[in-house]
């Protein structure tokens, strides 16, 4: 039996890999990956790698997505795992039908059609008649190589010139009217749906045109306007620029933005994970894809009314949906400002440094419900803690949200002037926690002389892209050279290609590392403590979930006082100690 692309999609979309999979495997973190030992052959190093759409054991090969897995695992067929995952997620697996096999049939014409008219808005662009659109891409700071590679194009003037030119290629207009390229007025005229636009090709994950988005070029109204919606595109759970973004979003975290143009700016600035909603407010089918790729994505909308008004939506959804591995960063844009003017005018380092501090969650929503009910008077204080316990209450984790109610408390009664600024002077837990693998490699960058004692636990690190580079450069030398001081070291990484690595891990950003010249002493007791910090913080979670596993069957005291202490180790070691928290 053949099941829809589509369905299979929407059950892999509902089953959270890591999840899965950590019902059978001991799993623990791996920077954005998960790592287990392999279920499938006896090791005692874990060479079992759980990313968010797919798994694959880099000792015997096994490889594959959900479904596979449970074929693997259980002995099932494709049929049998289908269903007992479909089941899982609360799907109905679709049954044989003429219906279904023609509504896959017009799925599979709509995904060629879009693509046709994709190739024609992309070549009108760069004909006389695209000249003006042209113009104004330009002008805002695309290169033309960006504006290929999104496939920019122009609508032309909406005079019947798409439908004439792809009924060449043997599509009908009713056809083309299913793919919300034209439609159909009160007189049952039919017409372009676009027409004086700059075309934006909205793709899925997979990079496949699902519909489009305009922006009018000159005066009119509405100035952006998307497709309708239809059997291959669904608002609600799209996103614009994903199809980019999926590589870079293996190692970094998403970056949220409002529109089209921030999108493709921030991309061919290297801020390769940006990606928007589609003309309307974040969804919840939004934020849990966007939630299959970091447990804490960056949501940078315009430093202006509307942009605070959309944070707050965000956050307003955000929160029934919130846990200990799910939440939000808010970077807080200047007034007036957005990501693309600000990379224009700030330049990318600017743009760089707000994402690097951004606000968690808590502290934006104390911010934003402050600023709606002020703090001058009693009345206005008295509304405010009342606002702050009920935001807290929505939260459905019950543990999070009494963490949320006294972090919340403790803002409320403490001094203005000691309230954290809007930018943290400081990365947070989670993303000093991802730093510390790029703080080892800068320590052994600084100091190769300790290459020698701390080769087993550097060579067993859980590194990836440019970090990974790193090392297999280093211990690819050293096998048959002898040690260099740090300049010679990192010239054998310039002359091998890797300038910009070696310069990334170095950087002062997020944390400054090791300082140039530093003694071998100091340089071995940092490299030891942020070592130890790294490798613990799996271990402390699993004594925190296991605290509150006792806790939630027992409800006694004694297991309370156990679960807050296991937290609070925890909360040190992710805050950092020493040399971190002083930074």
């Amino acid at each position: 039996m053949q099941l829809p692309p589509t369905f299979l999609e929407e059950l892999r979309a509902r089953t959270p890999l890591a999840e899965l999979i950590g019902a059978r495997v001991r799993l623990t973190r791996s920077g954005r990956q998960w790592k287990g030992c392999c279920p499938f052959h006896d090791e005692k190093t874990p060479s079992f790698q759980v990313y968010d759409d797919h798994f694959h054991c880099y000792g015997c090969g096994a490889h594959g997505d959900a479904i596979s897995f449970v074929m693997q695992s259980q002995g099932l067929g494709f049929m049998e795992a289908v269903t007992e995952l479909a089941s899982r997620a609360g799907l109905a697996v679709p049954q044989p039908s003429a219906e279904a096999e023609a509504a896959e049939a017009a799925r599979q014409d709509a995904f060629s059609i879009l693509e046709a008219a994709a190739r024609v808005f992309a070549r009108r662009l760069f004909l006389p008649e695209g000249r003006a659109a042209l113009a104004y891409l330009r002008e805002r700071g695309l290169a033309e190589q960006t504006i290929r590679d999104f496939g920019l194009g122009w609508s032309g003037e909406g005079r019947g010139a798409l439908a004439a030119e792809l009924a060449r290629e043997g599509f009908s207009a009713a056809r083309l009217a299913a793919s919300g390229l034209l439609r159909e007025d009160g007189n049952s005229k039919i017409s372009e749906f676009f027409f004086n636009r700059i075309m934006f090709p909205i793709r899925d994950s997979r990079g496949r045109a699902i519909s489009f988005g305009g922006r009018v070029l000159g005066e009119g109204q509405p100035k952006y306007l998307n497709g309708p919606e239809t059997a291959l595109f669904v608002k609600r759970r799209s996103l614009y620029g994903l199809d980019r973004a999926r590589a870079a979003l293996r190692s970094n975290a998403p970056i949220v933005v409002e529109g089209y143009m921030d999108v493709i700016t921030l991309h061919q600035a290297g801020f390769a994970t940006a990606v928007a909603p589609l003309g309307t407010a974040l969804t919840e089918e939004q934020l849990q894809s966007l939630w299959r790729f970091a447990e804490a994505p960056v949501i940078c909308f315009d430093g202006d009314a509307a942009g605070s008004r959309a944070a707050e939506r965000a956050i307003e959804l955000a929160l029934p949906l919130l846990s200990a591995g799910r939440s939000l960063f808010f970077a807080v844009l200047p007034s007036g400002e957005d990501p693309d003017s600000l990379l224009r005018s700030g330049g990318v380092e600017r743009f760089r440094a707000l994402i690097a501090a951004p606000e968690p969650l808590f502290q934006a929503l104390f911010r934003l419900l402050r600023a709606q009910t002020g703090e001058a008077t009693p009345e206005q204080r008295a509304l405010l803690r009342t606002r702050l316990e009920a935001a807290a209450s929505r939260i459905g984790d019950k543990g999070l949200a009494g963490e949320y109610r006294r972090t919340l408390r403790e803002l409320f009664f403490m001094p203005a002037r000691r309230r954290p600024a809007a930018k943290p002077a400081r990365p947070q837990p989670g993303r000093l926690a991802a730093d510390r693998p790029r703080q080892l490699m800068a320590i052994l960058l600084r100091q190769p002389a300790l290459l020698p004692e701390l080769e087993e636990e550097f060579s067993n690190l859980a590194l990836s892209g440019s970090l990974a580079r790193l090392r297999s450069a280093i211990l690819q030398w050293w096998e048959g050279e002898p040690l260099l001081d740090s300049t010679g070291l990192i010239s054998q990484l310039n002359a091998a290609g890797l300038t910009a690595e070696a310069r990334e891990a170095l950087a002062s950003a997020p944390l400054p590392v090791c300082p140039a010249g530093v003694e071998p002493a100091e340089a071995r007791a940092r490299w030891r403590e942020v070592y130890d910090m790294l490798m613990s913080e799996p271990r402390l979670k699993e004594d925190v979930a296991a605290r509150q596993r006792e806790f939630a069957v027992s409800m006694e005291p004694t297991h309370e006082q156990k679960l807050a202490a296991s937290k609070f180790e925890l909360d040190a070691v992710r805050r950092g100690t020493g040399e971190e928290a002083r930074k």
